[in-house]
């Protein structure tokens, strides 16, 4: 009798434990979210846990409309998704990366997605009570929820009859240890040790795709929660959300032992662990749950895209509220392709120097090493896309056309194909030529156009290129050192710059834009800021002098 009555009190401590443990996770996980609320993300991601991130829109690519993969490392735009990711749940974050490769044409989407990111903003306990929801999901890490659910076809359903034997050994085993305490002690630990060791030998096959089923067990379970919170401004999406997870009614009941460990802790996962082991309750479930996931993977893909939607704007709604000032964009389909901003910045500089600029045609800008003129087009690329994708830009005004947006900046040599730089270069410039279109125009970023070849073909074969951009649909802004493009293309391109100056043998940028082309020669003042001899100095000055009297290099003694 003692021992019954300590049992119950043990059963009842748990469930108090239990409750406690649910209350206060929840007061933390309030806090948590109220602290990072408008804060940079301090989650970090290796390459692999990146790239798990793009399986969602790399099905739903669009080579000639998107922000492709060149353009995308040309300006960091990883660092950038990095930025803005506050996303709760894996599901969120896999949307949030599609959204920023995907240009946005018309407005209509847009502004839905603006509706969502103020309603988020303004309304911080309902967004808590959904961001809570969204929570229990969490994140998985190296696996991709989109790309398993439409994975699932490869794995074939295995009989659980093999898991209910060594389950009921197990009990029978348990029972027998009052009748026979020496066979059943001995049978218990055999029974122990098979299922344990099993367990594992089968989860270890299954992995990755048991993962993504217990996540989508948390996911329907996570719907539930946020239909119960009847938030009239997202009821299109819990609708949605609603009809669609009636499908898996059916097999509810007893997920828990699939759905894995609460995100947020929670000490009855830690009972169900050793259950899990000993009787495979979960590899039972998971087998009878895949049938129905695989027949219903349609009405998956539709709920990952609303809650990837919700949780996005969320997220996005977060990184608006971290910045010091931004806009909503006005964009047109104007006749011809423009661009104005003002007081625009980069989102991962700290105390970024802003610059403004109006321009309805091609612009060269010219300028030193470090002066700013990549970073300035790099600003410019970046705010384009946050403009057609998050409708966010980070300046006090931004009014442009629709474009598209496409980059040559920061390439290398392909070591493996072995194309030289120069390769590489006009191939990457020949695919922003190729996508001119009468529909959507370009805008594009380059830098230092033809870097990879000598002075003399350079400047021919790149003023024809940039000439090309601006008789076509587009909008060019390219960086370069050289002053003949900027007397070339004068007609067709307007000129700005960045300066630097050199007081007491220090340099002194002020990242400011200025119109016009550059007019300093610095590079071989800096020569003598760097410490080089006199002798050099002097020699290099009448070489470039004499350059420029007589257009002819003197040949050295």
């Amino acid at each position: 009798m003692e021992f019954v009555v300590i049992i119950v009190l043990l059963i009842l401590a748990f469930i108090v434990k239990a409750i406690y443990d649910k209350k206060n996770n929840r007061i933390k996980l309030i806090q948590k979210l109220k602290r990072e609320w408008g804060q940079i993300p301090e989650e970090e991601y290796t390459p692999e846990e990146l790239k798990s991130l793009t399986s969602y829109y790399r099905s739903i690519k669009d080579e000639l409309h998107d922000v492709d993969d060149i353009t995308w490392n040309d300006i960091d735009m990883d660092q950038v998704f990095m930025l803005i990711n506050n996303t709760s749940s894996a599901i969120g974050e896999e949307y949030l990366y599609s959204i920023l490769r995907k240009l946005q044409y018309d407005e209509k989407e847009l502004l839905e997605r603006n509706r969502l990111i103020e309603f988020f903003q303004n309304n911080p306990e309902k967004r808590l009570e959904l961001q809570i929801a969204l929570k229990s999901m969490g994140k998985l890490r190296n696996v991709s929820v989109h790309e398993y659910i439409n994975r699932l076809d490869f794995l074939g359903a295995e009989s659980s009859l093999s898991h209910y034997i060594m389950a009921g050994g197990l009990i029978f085993s348990i029972l027998l240890i009052p009748f026979n305490p020496a066979i059943g002690g001995l049978l218990t630990f055999i029974m122990v040790a098979n299922n344990i060791f099993k367990y594992y030998k089968r989860k270890g096959q299954i992995e990755a795709y048991f993962s993504v089923c217990s996540y989508l067990i948390r996911l329907l379970n996570c719907i539930k929660e946020v239909t119960k919170l009847n938030i009239d401004e997202i009821k299109p999406y819990t609708d949605q959300l609603e009809k669609a997870s009636k499908a898996f009614a059916g097999f509810k009941k007893g997920s828990r032992v699939v759905a894995g460990k609460n995100p947020n802790g929670d000490m009855a996962d830690i009972i169900l662990d050793y259950e899990r082991m000993l009787f495979h309750s979960d590899l039972i479930k998971f087998n009878s749950m895949l049938i129905s996931f695989k027949k219903n993977r349609e009405l998956l893909n539709e709920m990952f895209v609303s809650i990837g939607k919700l949780d996005s704007m969320i997220s996005i709604a977060s990184f608006r509220t971290m910045l010091d000032y931004y806009c909503i964009p006005e964009l047109s389909r104007a006749a011809k392709p423009f661009l104005k901003v003002e007081e625009l910045y980069h989102p991962m500089i700290e105390e970024p120097i802003t610059n403004s600029i109006a321009e309805d045609r091609c612009v060269l800008i010219t300028g030193s090493n470090a002066s700013g003129k990549s970073t300035f087009i790099k600003t410019l690329a970046i705010n384009a896309i946050l403009s057609q994708t998050i409708y966010t830009s980070l300046c006090k005004s931004y009014k442009a056309s629709f474009f598209q947006v496409a980059s040559s900046m920061a390439l290398q040599d392909n070591i493996f194909s072995k194309e030289s730089y120069y390769i590489v270069e006009i191939k990457s410039l020949k695919r922003i030529l190729d996508r001119l279109n009468d529909q959507n125009p370009i805008l594009c970023f380059v830098d230092e156009v033809l870097r990879g070849t000598n002075t003399l073909e350079r400047i021919a074969a790149s003023s024809q290129i940039l000439y090309s951009f601006s008789k076509g649909n587009a909008l060019c802004f390219a960086a370069t050192h050289d002053i003949e493009l900027t007397h070339i293309l004068e007609k067709y391109y307007s000129n700005y710059h960045f300066q630097e100056q050199i007081v007491d043998n220090n340099i002194l940028f002020d990242y400011k834009l200025f119109s016009g082309r550059a007019i300093s020669r610095n590079a071989i003042k800096l020569l003598g800021v760097m410490g080089y001899s006199d002798d050099i100095i002097e020699s290099a000055t009448n070489s470039a002098n004499q350059f420029l009297e007589k257009g002819t290099w003197s040949i050295l003694e």
